[in-house]
């Protein structure tokens, strides 16, 4: 573990819990009010949470970072044994077991921390010049952007594949790539479009079809219902119909939006999505405490993306303005592994903030 000294936290960012807390908060009584049962097990993922970030705030990450490619290639090797060794549930093998204990872990959710250390790791040993990276280093980043894109996609789950394929290249956006590759990108991309579409299971074209449809998907309409019925106030406990008739499918998961609204109306749905603004913004601005620190940028960014990425999917989905899938909203959503995976990236984060100065790193050497 790191050493730690009386002035150790005078680099720490106290903002990140001033703006995250308050949205765990809420979740968390929206949770206890829906059901008393998936509050207690919340509890439970909260403390491994913490102690998750404790432990990867606590590690000198820095100093270790050569088993970075090893932990990403374990991740792949777990992702790929999916293939041959996992569990199904809902029409999708995603899961692997643990033996014995008959613990199940989801690799694709271990694979999104290990994902972007590996790509901090390669950028900060490969550097851009100074017109970004040319054809061939983009060619490099691209392989261990596109890899785990199709192990994901495969199980299926398109959703996480995608947010990782958008956060893989939007960070190479944010550190620099030469402006003639993304220019290309764009116009393949425009033109393999319909070919593209050939390859999505039934199930998926069902919901780009529901959603480009006049008439919205059930859970949409009861969503929109929900959201309506809340106002600018929004409705006292008994008067939350929608949720707790159950007329709200998945309302303490996929569309807590809705339930949040439909309890705390248009003002509460403005002060949540304000916190998320803010927290991504903040993250977006460490990139100037991280100056000529690749590691910390894509961190620092990736955070910033991941979370947008979900909150804006989230949401849009809940309103019918994008396709139904199975993306929480970060911190919000009831669930683990998702809490869990956050609360392991900003231990990581600050990590690198609090002891980017700290003798012990002294040996690496940043222009800050």
């Amino acid at each position: 573990m790191l050493h730690i000294d009386k002035h150790i936290f005078t680099h720490f960012d106290f903002l990140i819990p001033i703006l995250v807390l308050p949205i765990i908060g809420v979740s968390f009584y929206l949770i206890n009010e829906a059901n008393t049962m998936l509050a207690n097990k919340q509890l439970v993922y909260f403390t491994i949470g913490f102690l998750a970030f404790l432990f990867f705030f606590l590690i000198p990450i820095r100093k270790i970072e050569w088993l970075i490619p090893i932990f990403f290639w374990l991740t792949i090797a777990l992702l790929i044994s999916v293939e041959f060794f996992g569990i199904s549930k809902l029409g999708a093998k995603r899961w692997l077991e643990i033996p014995f204990i008959h613990f199940t872990i989801q690799p694709s959710e271990i694979l999104k921390p290990a994902f972007v250390l590996m790509m901090a790791y390669l950028i900060k040993h490969n550097p851009p010049e100074e017109k970004g990276y040319n054809l061939k280093d983009f060619i490099k980043f691209s392989f261990y952007i596109l890899f785990p894109f199709f192990l994901i996609a495969k199980e299926p789950d398109l959703g996480t594949a995608m947010i990782l394929l958008i956060v893989g290249y939007g960070i190479l956006f944010v550190i620099g790539v030469n402006k003639k590759i993304w220019i290309s990108i764009f116009v393949i991309i425009a033109i393999s479009g319909p070919f593209l579409y050939t390859f999505l299971y039934d199930y998926q074209k069902k919901r780009i079809m529901d959603f480009v449809s006049e008439k919205p998907s059930y859970h949409v309409r009861q969503s929109l219902i929900a959201i309506g019925s809340g106002g600018l106030y929004g409705k006292e406990k008994e008067e939350a119909t929608q949720t707790h008739f159950k007329f709200l499918p998945i309302a303490t998961s996929d569309f807590i939006f809705a339930y949040h609204v439909e309890r705390f109306g248009f003002w509460g749905a403005l002060g949540l999505i304000s916190f998320y603004a803010l927290l991504v913004i903040h993250l977006i601005t460490l990139n100037y405490k991280f100056h000529k620190d690749y590691f910390g940028q894509v961190v620092a960014s990736s955070i910033a993306l991941l979370i947008f990425v979900y909150m804006g999917v989230n949401i849009s989905m809940t309103i019918g303005f994008a396709p139904v899938v199975g993306v929480p909203l970060p911190f919000f959503s009831y669930g683990g592994s998702s809490f869990v995976t956050y609360m392991i990236f900003f231990g990581i984060l600050e990590n690198l903030l609090t002891f980017r100065f700290d003798r012990t790193y002294k040996a690496v050497k940043y222009n800050l």
